[in-house]
């Protein structure tokens, strides 16, 4: 990344990269026009996988993890082989960019992996035969969590210090317990929003929004 800034600085080059982090959504473009008033960011949490959303707002809501995951590939959220998502390290990967915008330079972080040690390196076809004996334990963490008044979501956390990926149990009457299909957030904590974070939410997945954040990056580089 830091090789990559230096060489857009000697080039004279402009670098935009919006539809990498919650496809559409402004969230790169808030964070520079947050820097670009003289704020400073501290915190940038939220829900960036939209596949991820997809699956464990179904399975809150009932349905068996294997038929949530095999829904998300079959909607095109997901990707065809459902593991690199489950997996953790796409949403970890966004996480490290957000990190590397608030100056964090250590090594990219150890996403929690979803899918267990045992399916992890079998082929496609095997993994999607084995997919529903993971049903069952799915269903006890959803409902002990349920008698909790919490929910599962993949929560991701950027600060300059440290970045993490990881399954997280929020209460269920928060923003992010609130969420449900592909929808994400992201919340700015800066010097100016300490108490009362600035939040942005909408569609993380698909290909329209995707296009659209790839758009939005063009249009600004053919007009600035």
């Amino acid at each position: 990344y830091s090789r990559l800034l230096a060489a857009v600085q000697r080039s004279g080059r402009r670098l935009r990269f919006e539809a990498t982090v919650g496809a559409g959504m402004p969230i790169l473009d808030t964070h520079r026009k947050l820097v670009d008033s003289g704020d400073r960011v501290l915190r940038v949490e939220g829900c960036f996988s939209g596949t991820l959303g997809y699956v464990l707002s179904s399975v809150s809501e009932g349905k068996p993890f294997s038929a949530a995951v095999r829904e998300a590939v079959a909607l095109g959220y997901a990707e065809p082989d459902p593991r690199d998502d489950l997996s953790g390290r796409d949403a970890g990967r966004k996480g490290l960019i957000l990190g590397r915008l608030l100056c964090y330079a250590g090594p990219p972080p150890v996403a929690e992996d979803l899918v267990p040690p045992a399916l992890r390196q079998v082929k496609f076809d095997e993994f999607l035969v084995n997919l529903s004996s993971l049903d069952e334990e799915w269903r006890r963490r959803v409902e002990l969590e349920k008698s909790r008044a919490r929910v599962l979501r993949y929560v991701v956390v950027a600060t300059p210090r440290s970045v993490r990926a990881q399954l997280v149990a929020v209460p269920a009457d928060s923003a992010l317990g609130a969420l449900r299909g592909t929808r994400n957030l992201v919340s700015f904590t800066t010097r100016r929003y300490r108490s009362e974070p600035l939040v942005i939410t909408g569609p993380g997945a698909g290909p329209e929004v995707t296009a659209a954040g790839i758009l939005n990056d063009l249009h600004q580089l053919a007009v600035t």
